[in-house]
């Protein structure tokens, strides 16, 4: 079994969040980076798959060189090497581009990811990947099984579940509860270091969109607070002011 895991290079949630040059470009100094938590679920399932069927488990972050530290987590975690495509992830189609070139060229019996990064929360790579490669895309997938060339899934849909089974190779967008995190030990910190990262130039420049600028949430409004006992308040304010009734 051959797996590639496409893993995002992302500011962690407790990370306050500024941007610079008139909201036009995100300010990492003091920023904490996490591989995409979603994509923390994908590459521990690739890991369990690996233990119980043998093969290997690729990781690839399409980013800059500041990313290597967040690639070796996804080492120290457990997968066998790895690749950063040598570009900034402009936006959706271009990562797409980087990951289908990459696949054609290895042929992986599976591709995983998060459903979408907590950055941008585009949530469109795995559908991309997915037709420029030929293959079935699924999202977002919660259970993961591989039987004789299978792939038996189980996602979310409106109002319940959806219960599939794909012929392999496929691409699919993970999330909880397809795995539990795993921490890297200490062994796995100092096998990292050697482990192979490969570096690869993108294979193209294309892309489909382009930023122009960035924009903070609005600030939280004042609260009222409305005695237990005073219900023709509480109906009035929500009728009058919030305007939900």
């Amino acid at each position: 079994m051959k797996i590639l895991v496409c893993i995002s290079h992302v500011p962690d949630t407790t990370s306050k969040i500024s941007f610079t040059d008139n909201h036009t470009k995100f300010d990492s100094n003091g920023v904490q980076f996490i591989i995409g938590p979603y994509d923390d679920y994908a590459l521990a399932r690739a890991i369990e798959i690996k233990e119980a069927t043998g093969g290997t488990v690729t990781v690839l972050n399409v980013g800059e060189a500041d990313t290597e530290p967040t690639i070796r987590k996804a080492l120290a975690i457990g997968a066998d090497d790895a690749i950063r495509v040598n570009a900034f992830p402009s936006d959706s189609y271009f990562v797409a581009q980087q990951i289908a070139s990459i696949a054609k060229e290895e042929k992986y019996d599976m591709i995983l990811m998060g459903r979408e990064s907590i950055d941008f929360n585009g949530g469109m790579v795995h559908g991309m990947v997915g037709e420029m490669l030929g293959i079935p895309s699924v999202s977002p997938v919660m259970k993961l099984e591989v039987e004789g060339g299978k792939a038996k899934m189980a996602r979310e849909i409106e109002g319940g579940k959806e219960y599939l089974e794909v012929s392999l190779p496929l691409v699919a967008g993970c999330q909880e509860p397809i795995a539990e995190w795993k921490i890297p030990n200490m062994r796995g910190i100092m096998s990292a270091r050697t482990k192979p990262l490969k570096v690869v130039e993108p294979a193209s420049n294309d892309t489909r969109t382009k930023l122009s600028q960035y924009q903070m949430p609005a600030a939280k409004g004042a609260v009222k607070m409305v005695s237990a006992d005073n219900v023709a308040e509480l109906v009035s304010l929500l009728k009058n002011e919030a305007k939900v009734l």
